[in-house]
């Protein structure tokens, strides 16, 4: 596997934390891309160090956010931003190291998230025009 960072990805996770997860660190998340998987049907993965490894090293929690070059970038833009928005929500509120597990990131919750999304991001265009 090759792994590069991937500043397109960043600057719409950092716009989608802004507007949908404040509480994301965003500076303690980096988003990458990778190529050569052999993973089937995968396009995205969220990684961290697990608390031990944290305490051991004497680190805050970090994250990264893998997504598969090879199906991620096929994606429409609406299907990418979801995917985004699916490996944020792994993160929790607590910002600790630890994951959200997929009975909370289910199809409905992303679906909701991406229309608010949509909404804030429309009405905070709305604002800066009026500025």
């Amino acid at each position: 596997m090759k792994y590069e960072f991937a500043p397109d990805i960043q600057k719409i996770a950092e716009e989608i934390s802004v507007l949908l997860f404040p509480y994301v660190k965003i500076d303690r998340v980096k988003c990458f891309r990778s190529y050569g998987t052999s993973s089937r049907g995968t396009i995205a993965r969220c990684h961290s160090i697990g608390k031990l490894m944290q305490k051991a090293m004497n680190v805050a929690a970090f994250y990264a956010l893998e997504f598969l070059s090879e199906r991620f970038d096929k994606l429409s833009e609406e299907e990418q931003i979801k995917v985004i928005i699916h490996e944020l929500m792994h993160i929790p509120v607590i910002f600790g190291g630890g994951f959200r597990h997929h009975n909370y990131i289910c199809d409905k919750n992303i679906e909701k998230s991406y229309i608010a999304y949509k909404m804030r991001k429309k009405d905070e265009k709305h604002t800066k025009s009026f500025s």
